[in-house]
């Protein structure tokens, strides 16, 4: 079927009344409202937006949906793309981004519940954390371990203004009507965090999901994830430096005197080592989170699990793997902290590392001088002493595991 049958079928003047109730309803998300430019489309479920600002409606949908509860859908969509929802998928592990479907119910639920506790009406079937056994008010990147891989009833797309991945029924990048560029869509969100704070100053109430992320907005914080992948990413390039040479056999196509084989560099794959700070201060949640990024960004620029050594260490190192997922961990210990005999231990291995880095809540020990590799500190909690200088730290807010 033809776009243009689709645009003669919907009902636009009931859309469009659902779209002028939510910006009476909640005046501060009204121009971010009407920045979405709509797309009829019978392949879309329900409504979707990409990363463009086009928001994919079914005429089906809007015609079987009472105008309450489209103006709460025009809210949940608008949502996912203030929030960034697109470009927070993008950071996540490979793993995870391939899995879109989940990633949009975490996504899903990270937004339904501030609706919900905001009196707003939506559409049956909508995904909540409790349907998970969630606590409220989280954001969806702690909430995606607990999505199972095959949920229950029929999986939302929410289109790549969500998930990240393109939808089927969305026009390409370069096609199609009037669409935003990353530049506009950042100025819409600091303008529409500008609003919300207008709001809370003249009214006194702002959602506590819409609260906390104007506050992010207007005073931004560095995004722990980011900063750790970086590290690691950076780490990883220095170890992996051109340093060695090898008598191996060049390509044909690479110059060389006949019969004579010169020594070239190579570039080889570092090895890691992980020390986890096992105390019985540690939270497994915010330890998971911590690893996982490290393990995703290692997966990324090529380093497998089999060249990465996971170390359990409190007063003393417990545990010595080698690991494919944080499920396999062996959190030994419990006891008190000294990072300096983990630290030793990893150096110590057969297979020494080039990248040392360390998970902890920061209240430890430290080495005396900088070791023979790139050490990193991902430091988990408030308050915690800084490492010495030439530690390279991240620190990661308690409750980063959602």
């Amino acid at each position: 079927m033809q776009p243009g049958d689709a645009a003669r079928r919907l009902d636009s003047a009931k859309l469009l009344a659902a779209r002028y109730r939510a910006a009476e309803d909640r005046p501060y998300l009204a121009s971010a409202l009407y920045a979405l430019t709509v797309v009829p489309s019978d392949g879309v479920p329900t409504m979707g937006v990409d990363r463009h600002w086009r928001c994919y409606v079914s005429p089906r949908f809007v015609d079987a949906t009472p105008v309450a509860e489209l103006a709460g859908v025009w809210l949940h969509e608008v949502a996912h793309l203030l929030r960034d929802h697109h470009g927070r998928a993008d950071r996540l592990p490979a793993a995870d981004q391939r899995d879109p479907v989940r990633v949009n119910i975490a996504q899903d639920c990270e937004i339904n519940d501030d609706l919900l506790a905001d009196g707003i009406r939506l559409p049956a079937g909508r995904m909540e954390p409790k349907h998970f056994g969630l606590p409220t008010g989280g954001l969806f990147e702690g909430y995606l371990a607990s999505v199972p891989p095959t949920p229950p009833g029929c999986p939302p797309d929410c289109g790549s203004g969500a998930h990240g991945l393109p939808a089927a029924w969305e026009l390409p990048d370069d096609a199609g009507p009037a669409r935003l560029g990353p530049v506009e869509a950042e100025a819409l969100r600091r303008t529409t965090a500008q609003a919300m704070r207008a709001h809370q100053r003249a009214r006194g109430r702002l959602p506590a999901g819409w609260e906390r992320w104007s506050r992010e907005v207007l005073e931004p914080t560095v995004d722990w994830r980011q900063a750790l992948a970086g590290a690691v990413r950076e780490a990883a390039a220095w170890a992996a430096g051109a340093v060695d040479y090898t008598y191996r056999r060049p390509s044909r196509r690479t110059p060389a005197l006949r019969g004579v084989v010169l020594p070239s560099l190579r570039r080889p794959l570092p090895r890691v080592a992980v020390v986890i700070d096992t105390s019985g201060s540690m939270g497994e949640a915010d330890l998971a989170a911590a690893l996982g990024e490290v393990t995703g960004v290692l997966r990324q620029v090529g380093v497998g699990s089999n060249r990465v050594a996971v170390l359990a260490c409190d007063a003393d190192v417990h545990a010595v793997s080698r690991v494919t997922s944080t499920e396999q961990i062996v959190l030994a210990g419990g006891g008190g902290t000294n990072m300096v005999r983990g630290i030793t231990a990893a150096l110590a291995l057969p297979d020494r590392p080039g990248i040392v880095v360390v998970l902890t809540d920061g209240y430890t020990p430290w080495p005396d001088e900088s070791p023979s590799c790139r050490l990193i500190a991902a430091v988990i909690g408030d308050g915690a002493p800084d490492p010495p200088r030439w530690v390279e730290t991240v620190r990661v807010p308690a409750g980063a595991g959602g």
